[in-house]
């Protein structure tokens, strides 16, 4: 089956650079397209770039523009106390169709499986402008884990003219379902991109004796989330000699339940996430990462960072397929066994500790902003 697009009159390419809206709303959009930005700005002959933050993270937006130098053309403030995920998308929906019909952008590019990614992907196709989608092809195969991330990618990946796929495996799956060859585009994954260059102006440390931990996905809201919290609590028991930081997202259902459960330990930090320069800090330092996020089984990789993922099902495979990460549930017992293994046994954890990153070579950015003109670009060679 080929799933090419007939958009019927779709927007037409002019004389003059190509206009490309970017658009973000959460932090990890932020810090992904960054990179893209960047590329796309040093070659202003061929493109100009209006940007949009739906603003569904501010503060956490906020810190990641001025990491950058971002700063949005277009703010559409979509996020309010106690919205629902229809409401946050309506209001993407229609702040940003004004934002369309007002620059007229040739192309709009989006990242990964949020809301805002989605409606925006949905309001440019309403208008029949082209999507490129940046980390397309990713699956679990369950539109409740995660959700609604999941439907929200296959969405994307549905509506999107160029599929810019980080690895090998998420083109494959691309190439199962039908989609045409010629609509995607291997090109690494742009957090790489992203991490290079703030790891550069970070002086190196040595590895230190702690221990990264990021736990928000929805999924886990629950029993789930409290049978991680009582394994996080055995171990900063057990390891007193090791300093637990617990970046706590600001939604309540993870917050409360984290200060009611793992309160009142010396060596267990409950913290608001960092600000990104501090948290590569971080990570570059840490013995390992326990964590239900995508982006950082992306991230520990690039700095030889074992990773333990508190998920059932997770998106990236590659990082696993590589042995650097390691899915391993929520279940108390079973993280606290596979936590114990690499603070205890130093050949495991250095089997874990690979110089490999799966997710690219820090040019994903470039590969990207060829792919928009038809150019031809470098190959990502396949872990």
């Amino acid at each position: 089956m080929n799933n090419d697009h007939d958009f019927g009159e779709k927007v037409r390419p002019t004389e003059g650079p190509l206009h490309v809206l970017v658009l973000y709303g959460t932090r990890p959009e932020a810090i992904k397209m960054a990179p893209v930005i960047a590329a796309l700005r040093r070659r202003p002959d061929r493109f100009r770039v209006t940007v949009c933050n739906t603003g569904q993270h501010r503060e956490m937006v906020d810190d990641v523009q001025e990491l950058f130098g971002l700063a949005a053309d277009f703010d559409l403030a979509s996020m309010s106390p106690g919205q629902g995920l229809n409401q946050l998308g309506a209001r993407i929906l229609f702040g940003l169709d004004r934002v369309l019909a007002d620059v007229t952008p040739q192309w709009v590019l989006v990242q990964g499986d949020t809301t805002s990614a989605m409606a925006a992907a949905l309001a440019a196709f309403h208008r029949r402008i082209p999507v490129g989608h940046v980390e397309a092809g990713l699956r679990t195969f369950d539109l409740q884990r995660p959700f609604p991330e999941e439907a929200n990618r296959r969405i994307i990946d549905t509506l999107a003219e160029l599929l810019f796929v980080p690895t090998d495996a998420a083109q494959r799956q691309l190439l199962a379902e039908g989609v045409a060859s010629t609509r995607v585009h291997l090109t690494g994954n742009t957090v790489v991109d992203a991490l290079q260059a703030i790891a550069a102006r970070i002086p190196a440390e040595p590895a230190v004796e702690e221990v990264l931990v990021t736990i928000h996905r929805r999924e886990n809201f629950g029993a789930p989330l409290r049978g991680i919290f009582r394994a996080l609590r055995r171990l900063a028991e057990s390891f007193p000699a090791v300093y637990w930081i617990y970046l706590v997202h600001p939604n309540p259902a993870v917050g409360r339940p984290a200060v009611k459960l793992l309160a009142g330990l010396d060596n267990l930090l409950l913290t608001a996430p960092l600000g990104y320069l501090e948290f590569v800090r971080r990570l570059r330092r840490c013995r390992f990462v326990l964590t239900d996020s995508g982006g950082i089984q992306e991230e520990a990789p690039t700095f030889a960072k074992p990773v333990l993922v508190l998920r059932d099902r997770t998106e990236r495979p590659e990082g696993i397929d590589a042995g650097v990460a390691k899915l391993v549930g929520t279940s108390e017992e079973a993280i606290y066994r596979e936590a114990r293994v690499l603070l205890v046994d130093a050949e495991a954890r250095r089997r874990m500790s690979l110089p490999v990153s799966p997710y690219g070579d820090g040019h994903a950015a470039e590969r990207i902003a060829s792919a928009l003109t038809g150019e031809c670009y470098p190959p990502l060679e396949p872990v």
